[in-house]
């Protein structure tokens, strides 16, 4: 048996519970685990235990990159080659597009959505946080109903800029947390 990690967070690492090469995992207030990847079956479901429950976006995704699941259940799957943010059912039942497919926002423009990367669920009033991170450096809001409401940041690496933002996260309260795999600016030391 091996082990990873120290005191509460000490995990048991099952061996060949899943060979998926996946690019975002997430799981919801049912402990199943979606594990969001690039092969025949984009979205696959297992339980907490590793058994398989179900599979499904074949065929609608382009390039797959994070996925998160709402206080609502509801499964947000981000691909940054198509551009948009897809929300689902638990089981694969397409609800609502954020972004045109295939039509990027211009690069380092502002606008929504140019390669985006992660999604994020703002607890308090269901609305949506996307790291649009590749192509254009910011946050955008949208409303639980896809309406864009706000955009932040912009390309830099000063304070409230950004360089690569990879993924974005929010807490109880409403904060929010920005990933940025960028190199932070040199300070001579």
């Amino acid at each position: 048996m091996a082990l990873a990690g120290s005191g509460m967070f000490t995990y048991e690492m099952s061996a060949g519970w899943s060979l998926l090469e996946a690019t975002s995992v997430a799981v919801d207030s049912s402990d199943n685990v979606y594990v969001f990847n690039r092969g025949e079956h984009p979205v696959i479901v297992f339980d907490s235990d590793g058994n398989f429950l179900r599979s499904w976006g074949e065929g609608v995704f382009t390039v797959p990159h994070g996925v998160a699941v709402g206080p609502d259940r509801s499964v947000y799957c981000v691909d940054s080659g198509d551009h948009t943010v897809r929300k689902f059912t638990p089981k694969g039942e397409l609800l609502m597009t954020i972004g045109e497919p295939g039509r990027a926002g211009p690069q380092i423009g502002g606008q929504p959505l140019n390669m985006p990367t992660h999604v994020a669920t703002d607890r308090r009033n269901g609305d949506l946080l996307v790291s649009d991170g590749y192509g254009n450096a910011r946050v955008h809001r949208y409303s639980k109903d896809g309406r864009h409401l706000s955009s932040s940041g912009e390309s830099g690496t000063d304070t409230g800029r950004f360089n690569i933002i990879h993924n974005i996260a929010t807490d109880k309260d409403g904060r929010v947390y920005v990933a940025d795999r960028g190199e932070p600016p040199s300070t001579g030391l």
